[in-house]
């Protein structure tokens, strides 16, 4: 890798030539990714850590000119990155993306919202730029691979601020310089552990990421000068996040195949049915569809969910006390899915995770099979959850889920997500009046939008 040191310029290069939204597929699946964080978000709007955050911008004041979502308020752009970030993935309602192994909307829309605002900013520009974000950081993803992730990092916002300051950067048509210059500072703000997952730190981390974009690209625009090259030596950031496993996966995955085709769309974004973490999605298909045999609690002996290694790396939570921290655990996921109760807002709130699934959760546990090999279409690629039910007759009742509903490989409708920002929306003619900008968005304004959230 330390011979290699030229990949923060190239990808600055190719990220301010390129026109995605060109391509009808990349264009179809950002209008999608669009409609459904703003559905997260305003599903998010009223979270109490919203709340909190209003309180605090209030304190600091500043220039209100971006648009802060759900609020019928104004902040100033860093400040509107911050809420809506952090809104965008308050209930962990947002899209994913396996390359990512994190939620890449939730970063890149808030910052390019708030760059966007006060600017002619044409849609086609804005949405140029969000699937460069996606692509951006869905190569970052692979590039740093697995080991960063499996030692705490939370890769929404470690690599997300940096993709999203080479989005911005193409928004504001910088110079490749300028762009090597903002990505420089924003790696250096990189961070976000895992540990807090379950917490309101969790969506707090995706709106540090797009404040700490914002921030990267308005030092930049006054003059603040930092090293050029942050992703290219042995003590850049890729190096220092990915180690070792960076110098074989670094070269083919950053800029190779450029523009072929777009992350966004292949193998594209995951957008959620339910309100909790995507690692959970296998195991809550799985659990369903056992659900259906409506087997009473009492003949249950024991309930083993399998995954492959590493695969619930997210799911940190094995004895939840709240629904919030009952995002993500797998056991409680399985718990409400048996028990007959509904994947609401509700019942992954701050309140305590009823008595009845206490106690069923008390009779889970979870292994791992390095050998058993999923479904070829698998997402992620490799991933399983087989939840296998014992009872106390001895019978024995399981469900394998390799696909989960509202993968890419198991896509939601369009009517589904639009139904997602109809339910969520503050009231019915801004959803419909959302809806119909965002389907003819490459023809017309981000002002128009934006009056709107």
């Amino acid at each position: 890798m330390g011979s290699l040191t030229a990949f923060t310029e190239m990808l600055a290069t190719e990220v301010l030539l390129a026109n995605p939204a060109d391509n009808k597929a990349a264009l179809r699946e950002a209008k999608r990714g669009l409609l459904d964080y703003l559905a997260s978000a305003f599903a998010g709007r009223e979270d109490a850590g919203v709340r909190k955050l209003l309180h605090a911008i209030e304190a600091e004041g500043g220039h209100p000119v971006a648009a802060l979502i759900g609020q019928n308020k104004r902040a100033n752009r860093r400040q509107a990155a911050l809420v809506n970030g952090f809104m965008g993935h308050a209930l962990d309602y947002d899209d994913v993306h396996s390359d990512v192994r994190g939620h890449p909307s939730t970063v890149i829309l808030p910052t390019l919202f708030a760059l966007a605002s006060g600017r002619e900013i044409s849609g086609k520009q804005f949405l140029d730029a969000y699937i460069i974000g996606v692509e951006v950081m869905a190569r970052l993803g692979q590039a740093v691979g697995t080991a960063s992730y499996l030692q705490g990092w939370h890769n929404t916002s470690l690599i997300g601020g940096v993709a999203a300051t080479f989005a911005g950067a193409l928004l504001l048509g910088f110079t490749a310089a300028e762009t090597q210059n903002a990505v420089g500072i924003a790696a250096s703000q990189a961070a976000g552990l895992r540990v807090q997952f379950g917490t309101e730190m969790k969506p707090l981390h995706a709106g540090l990421a797009a404040q700490q974009a914002v921030q990267s690209i308005e030092l930049t625009q006054q003059g603040f000068h930092g090293i050029e090259t942050a992703l290219d030596s042995k003590i850049s950031f890729l190096h220092v996040y990915g180690g070792k496993e960076a110098d074989k996966t670094v070269p083919k995955t950053l800029t190779e195949d450029w523009g072929k085709s777009w992350r966004i769309a292949e193998p594209g974004l995951w957008f959620k049915r339910n309100p909790f973490c995507s690692a959970a999605s296998h195991g809550a298909d799985a659990a369903l569809e056992l659900a259906q045999l409506k087997l009473a609690v009492s003949t249950i002996k024991k309930i083993d969910i399998t995954f492959p290694p590493g695969g619930d790396a997210a799911l940190i939570h094995s004895h939840p006390k709240t629904g919030e921290q009952g995002r993500f655990s797998i056991e409680y996921v399985v718990a409400l899915a048996l028990l007959g109760n509904p994947f609401t807002l509700g019942n992954f709130g701050v309140k305590a995770v009823s008595f009845e699934a206490e106690k069923l959760m008390r009779k889970m546990s979870r292994s791992y099979d390095a050998e058993h090999k999923p479904d070829a279409q698998a997402i992620p690629k490799g991933r399983f959850t087989i939840v296998r039910i014992t009872l106390v007759d001895g019978s024995v009742h399981q469900c394998e889920v390799s696909v989960p509903k509202g993968s890419p490989q198991a896509p939601l409708p369009d009517s589904e997500l639009e139904n997602k920002c109809r339910d969520f929306a503050p009231d019915q003619e801004k959803a419909e009046r959302i809806l119909q900008i965002i389907r003819n968005l490459e023809n017309g304004k981000v002002s128009a939008l934006e009056r709107f959230l």
